[in-house]
């Protein structure tokens, strides 16, 4: 086998050759192939990158070939140590198995990519007015096409709190999209008040990464015009997706109530207080088409009468995770037990929703 001095010297027994059968002489052009992976990169804000490398084809056939013979040929790694020297050489950067950028080389084409690790901002949102959904939200009739359903729009709903806060994102990290994870999510029609509702902004593919986030907040709030509102943003990482996903956060509400019939002050005061405890929730009727339909067990920590009069009553309710406060109120059909219109005789509804906190 005719191979290039550092395939022979891996393989261990060949003949020396300009024309490499191996790697196809990859290992003399590693100085162009860097100088075209730091062109690209100048594009990007990074500190730290790593090289990995693809093999298939021949490359691959001859790997197999290779180890069927007992021969141990490290071409990738040996290949992956040469690109990253001279990248960082050339490009003044430092090679870290937790890179900001990938660099992934093809051995078989000699055509490379970028793979870019996302930028993670931390922070709280408030959302100061009702009908905006948090995530967005595609038209069911049309699947995101445009109908005349949706005015064209593709969407169910007009805007997002993550579209309030992703569009002024994405333009100054320079980025390709961006997604928003709560913790929780607060229904349409529900305003999120008090210190907002934590959640993570994944930024997708940015150019730019180190963004002061004081005037990334700024620019948000200006952007959203008074619809939502972001405070506290800090840098963070992939794992504060997952806890704030997946944390528990106990929440206050406060609901408007209208009731079918009149009810009285006393009686309102006691049925709230018999509310404290467990509640057996079966999957609400209006969640159930995208919602396992089981039974679960959560709890109304405390309750409070802020106002009533006749029909009408607004209440402050501090509550576990996962309970459906409409559902708490209304007792959807016998599925909510107990519930305020099932302790009280008489059917009610929330008419308005507001959460006030999202406890740590």
């Amino acid at each position: 086998m005719r191979l290039c001095r550092q395939c022979l010297s891996l393989i261990g027994k060949g003949e020396l050759s300009e024309e490499c059968e191996a790697c196809c002489n990859a290992f003399d052009r590693v100085e162009e192939f860097a100088e075209s992976i730091v062109k690209k990169l100048s594009g990007y804000e990074f500190q730290t990158f790593n090289v990995g490398s693809r093999v298939w084809g021949s490359v691959r056939a001859l790997h197999e070939l290779l180890e069927g013979r007992g021969i141990e040929y490290n071409m990738k790694r040996e290949f992956n140590d040469s690109l990253g020297r001279k990248i960082s050489e050339l490009g003044g950067k430092i090679r870290s198995p937790k890179p900001d950028i990938n660099v992934i080389f093809d051995l078989e084409t000699f055509n490379f990519e970028l793979q870019i690790r996302p930028v993670y901002i931390y922070g709280r949102y408030i959302k100061r007015v009702r009908n905006i959904s948090q995530t967005r939200w595609i038209c069911g009739f049309c699947m995101g096409k445009g109908c005349e359903i949706c005015n064209f729009t593709g969407k169910k709903y007009g805007t997002s709190v993550e579209e309030l806060i992703s569009t002024p994102t994405i333009r100054i990290f320079e980025a390709k999209d961006a997604k928003l994870h709560g913790a929780g999510r607060e229904d349409v029609d529900a305003r999120m008040l008090g210190r907002g509702r934590p959640f993570v902004l994944e930024v997708i593919d940015p150019r730019k990464r180190f963004v002061d986030l004081e005037e990334l907040e700024r620019t948000i709030n200006e952007y959203a015009r008074g619809k939502v509102k972001v405070l506290g943003l800090e840098y963070t990482d992939s794992k504060m997706v997952r806890e704030v996903k997946m944390e528990r956060h106990r929440k206050r509400y406060r609901v408007k109530i209208a009731f079918d019939d009149e009810v009285s002050t006393e009686s309102l005061v006691k049925a709230l207080e018999s509310l404290k405890g467990e509640i057996r929730q079966r999957t609400p009727k209006r969640v159930v088409h995208r919602r396992s339909d089981r039974v679960r067990v959560r709890r109304v920590y405390d309750t409070k009468l802020l106002f009533h009069s006749g029909r009408v009553a607004v209440v402050e309710i501090d509550a576990e995770a996962g309970l459906y406060i409409k559902e708490l109120v209304s007792g959807d059909d016998g599925r909510t037990q107990p519930s305020l219109s099932s302790i009280l005789g008489v059917n009610g509804r929330v008419e308005k929703l507001d959460v006030l906190d999202v406890f740590d």
